[in-house]
């Protein structure tokens, strides 16, 4: 492969990794908030022992396994492009012998 198009091809992934790895940060954060908001939610589930706290609960939490969903496919995701920047820059080291 040449060594522009490798270079490109660094470049894109490179691009991509660190928007991905921006949108894991952001997920991150709101997960930090949904969590909170659910923990809550729990507690007053107990207390107040009635079927619409019950369900508040329940909707919460299931915003949380998303979330949790969501961020491992991210997490995912920047270990298979560093996988594949590592990849190119050893296709690169290799072109240039």
């Amino acid at each position: 492969m040449g060594q522009r198009l490798l270079q490109r091809r660094l470049r894109l992934t490179s691009d991509k990794l660190r928007d991905v790895r921006l949108e894991l940060r952001v997920i991150e954060d709101q997960l930090e908030a949904l969590v909170d908001d659910a923990d809550d939610l729990a507690i007053r589930a107990l207390v107040a022992e009635t079927p619409a706290t019950s369900f508040e609960h329940r909707d919460a939490q299931s915003h949380v396994d998303v979330m949790r969903q969501h961020r491992g496919k991210l997490i995912v995701a920047v270990g298979e492009l560093e996988t594949t920047i590592d990849t190119l820059l050893d296709q690169m080291k290799d072109s240039t012998k």
